[in-house]
C-alpha cells in the first residue's frame, strides 16, 4: 500500500521558459539548483520519456527512476521507482514499495513576468519536512541562475 501524500511548490522566473528548461534540466545547472537538496547532486541518464534517470549523491546513493512523460519546454514527469545504495538498485524493500512508484511533475507555462513554474512532488511522510524545507531554496537558486547566469 503507498502511503504518500502531494506537495507542491510554485515561483515565475523573469526569464523565457526555454531558459527556464534547459537551466533546470542540464548537467551544470541541475547541479546548481538540487544543491539545496544535497551538495554534489547529479544525475546520469536522459530526460527523454522511456529513459532510465538516476539522481545520486557524492556517493552514489540516490534514486532511480523512469522518465514517464517528456513535453518540450512544457512538462516533464519523473517516475521514481526505487533508491540505490552501495551501488545496488533496491526496488522491493519495504522501506520502497511502501511509497514507489511516486511521481515528481514539473509545469512550465509563460505567464506576464516570465515563465511560472509548478512542482507536485508525491512523497512519503518521513521525507515531507525535508521536501518543504528544500524545495523553496532549489527553486530560489534555479530562479537566480535563469535571471543572471
Amino acid at each position: 500500500m503507498r502511503n504518500v501524500k502531494q506537495i507542491n511548490f510554485s515561483i515565475v522566473i523573469k526569464a523565457p521558459v526555454q531558459t527556464v528548461w534547459q537551466r533546470m534540466l542540464s548537467d551544470v545547472g541541475y547541479r546548481n539548483w538540487t544543491s539545496a537538496f544535497c551538495d554534489g547532486s547529479y544525475f546520469k541518464g536522459s530526460w527523454q520519456q522511456g529513459e532510465t534517470m538516476r539522481f545520486l549523491s557524492p556517493s552514489g546513493d540516490g534514486m532511480v527512476a523512469t522518465i514517464a512523460e517528456h513535453i518540450p519546454l512544457e512538462f516533464i514527469s519523473i517516475k521514481h521507482l526505487g533508491f540505490i545504495s552501495a551501488g545496488e538498485d533496491d526496488f522491493s524493500s519495504d522501506n520502497v514499495t511502501s511509497w514507489a512508484p511516486a511521481f515528481e511533475n514539473y509545469y512550465f507555462s509563460v505567464g506576464s513576468e516570465g515563465t511560472e513554474l509548478l512542482i507536485e512532488q508525491e512523497i512519503a511522510a518521513e521525507y515531507e519536512q525535508y521536501m518543504q524545507d528544500s524545495w523553496p531554496r532549489a527553486l530560489e537558486k534555479l530562479k537566480q541562475l535563469c535571471e543572471y547566469g
